[in-house]
């Protein structure tokens, strides 16, 4: 992946910092040559008459959908949890008291309440089939579905086409990909990562200054490096790497210095009031990050809402340490994705946006139906919920439904590749399309079976 910061600045001997050299080098592989988006175009591989954006709220830790938006109020209370029920603006759909915001917005979004997969109930299978449709095997990695948009589709104006917000997924315990970089598709397709905390009083992105904060210096440094990126690639003309740097270095030099790139991640020109209704936390500012980012041109943004499950207060309620407990969903995570989510459902639709942005909340499992001796619940892949909204969605639906404890799906069972063809049909991606393999082998993006979720558009 490629990141605004790295962590560490180390210093050459010429003054120039490795951070700088990263800062540059990253962005030539923001995928921003793309000669073929014509012929994509004209092979219908892509809808030219579609443009829609997409938002993709991750929730790290698979939230329960017996205490979120599944509940089972007339279950055993072992089943049913501490939280009761609310209605909502949309006739007969109910959720979770956590939720009294989103409860007002339910009919700018919809449920699915039967998604399923029968993979390993580990975190690191469900990010991966969650975030490309496929679970990863036989050393193949599929790529994010940003990716494949932003291959597809390339970038609108100076912005990159797939951003990740804040940092990428850590450690939840697998060590196996998280599914959210370009794999086969080359790092010339990774999106690009902030990698900084909003949420910071400090924050500020590297490089994204005005014209009039980049010394002269700084100016000069970037031309010493063009020139040994120059020299570098006539004496290692064999080197397609070195090529590609060298032939996309304008570009990137393009991008760092753009009003239009650095104005679209300061959150400081939006108001007080707005920042408090979207939470001042890492979560809250990084989706309204992500409105600012799609409503300045970037295709994709891939909100994390955390970064790993331990010792963190996150969806992933065992109920003892180094876990959460059930009761953090009312005390503190819940509130957090309430305030954050349906401030960025108001924002798009006041400003015109939602129709032309998808936005996808959604967990890599749910929770056990009944609730462990240490009062949390375990991991569940066999039945969980996700929301849609936006992008063509209809909002005030439920797709699909549960049996009478949460535990499997009753009706429309709905995997992951159904997840992915639902999102990728939304963008005006043809499910059909082969994409070129780093096996030297095109590969579908979603398997012949797998149809999306068509109830939902």
């Amino acid at each position: 992946m490629f990141k605004f910061d790295a962590e560490k600045a180390v210093e050459f001997c010429d003054g120039m910092k490795r951070r700088d050299f990263l800062h540059a080098g990253s962005l030539a592989f923001l995928g921003l040559t793309m000669n073929d988006l014509f012929k994509l175009k004209a092979s219908g591989a892509i809808n030219k008459d579609k443009d829609v954006n997409c938002i993709m709220l991750f929730l790290v830790g698979g939230p329960s959908q017996l205490d979120t938006w599944d509940m089972k109020p007339d279950a055993p209370l072992e089943i049913r949890g501490p939280h009761r029920p609310i209605n909502t603006n949309a006739d007969g759909i109910q959720i979770s008291e956590i939720f009294p915001r989103m409860a007002k917005h339910a009919d700018k979004y919809s449920l699915v309440r039967s998604c399923y997969h029968t993979a390993a109930a580990v975190h690191d299978t469900g990010h991966q089939m969650m975030q490309t449709g496929r679970l990863f095997q036989g050393g193949i990695e599929y790529p994010h579905i940003g990716c494949v948009l932003g291959k597809l589709k390339g970038p609108k104006g100076d912005v990159p086409p797939h951003v990740l917000l804040p940092r990428p997924i850590g450690n939840t315990g697998g060590n196996m990909p998280h599914g959210q970089t370009a794999g086969f598709l080359g790092k010339i397709h990774d999106p690009f990562v902030l990698n900084a905390d909003p949420s910071d009083p400090k924050f500020e992105v590297p490089d994204m200054l005005p014209p009039d904060y980049l010394s002269s210096m700084r100016v000069e440094r970037r031309r010493n490096l063009r020139q040994l990126v120059d020299g570098a690639v006539k004496q290692l003309e064999s080197s397609g790497d070195a090529k590609l740097l060298d032939s996309t270095f304008s570009q990137a030099y393009t991008l760092m210095s753009s009003a239009e790139a650095r104005e679209a991640f300061e959150l400081k020109k939006e108001s007080e009031t707005v920042r408090d209704k979207y939470g001042r936390n890492r979560f809250g500012q990084s989706c309204l990050l992500a409105r600012r980012l799609v409503e300045r041109g970037v295709r994709f943004v891939t909100v994390n809402m955390f970064e790993t499950v331990f010792n963190e207060i996150t969806w992933d309620i065992h109920g003892s340490k180094p876990f959460s407990p059930i009761s953090c969903y009312k005390d503190l995570v819940g509130p957090m994705f309430d305030n954050a989510y349906s401030s960025l459902l108001e924002d798009l639709h006041q400003r015109g946006m939602l129709e032309n942005t998808l936005v996808v909340a959604l967990g890599e499992f749910g929770r056990t139906p009944k609730i462990n001796p240490a009062g949390g619940r375990d991991h569940w892949p066999q039945c969980w919920t996700i929301l849609f909204a936006g992008g063509g969605v209809k909002g005030g639906r439920v797709v699909g439904s549960s049996d009478e404890i949460g535990g499997y799906p009753k009706d429309r069972p709905t995997a992951p590749g159904a997840i992915a063809a639902t999102i990728y049909k939304a963008l005006g991606i043809a499910l059909a399309h082969e994409i070129q393999s780093s096996q030297a082998r095109p590969i579908r993006l979603i398997d012949h079976d797998i149809e999306p979720v068509n109830e939902l558009f």
